[in-house]
């Protein structure tokens, strides 16, 4: 499976984006699916998952209240909607799938710039 996030772009802190994750084929494999960022000099990190079965979510916390991961990994959609956006959240935006719910994430996909103004 193929992955690619879209919908990055320049904002104003304090602006939205929605960012979106497109599959070369059905994701209903996944167990879960979650995006990651990671700014310029920094190891990436979690940002928000969801499962398959229950739709659970899970976020970091330095994201929780702003951000909102949704979607359908059963139906290929996947999505994180990105409110109150500080200059800290600027990264290259990644989604990714775990076909299993043993192990790590092992399907990554292209990244999507994100950056905040101050």
């Amino acid at each position: 499976v193929q992955l690619q996030a879209s919908g990055g772009g320049l904002v104003q802190a304090g602006g939205s984006l929605r960012l979106s994750c497109a599959a070369s084929e059905r994701t209903s494999s996944m167990y879960i699916m979650g995006w990651f960022r990671q700014a310029p000099g920094k190891d990436r990190e979690f940002v928000a998952s969801i499962t398959r079965s229950r739709g659970s979510t899970d976020y970091a916390v330095s994201v929780k209240g702003r951000f909102t991961i949704s979607g359908d990994i059963a139906k290929n959609t996947l999505y994180l909607q990105m409110n109150n956006l500080k200059p800290e959240d600027t990264a290259v935006y990644y989604c990714a799938g775990q076909s299993s719910p043993f192990g790590n994430y092992n399907y990554w996909g292209q990244g999507t710039q994100v950056t905040v103004s101050s």
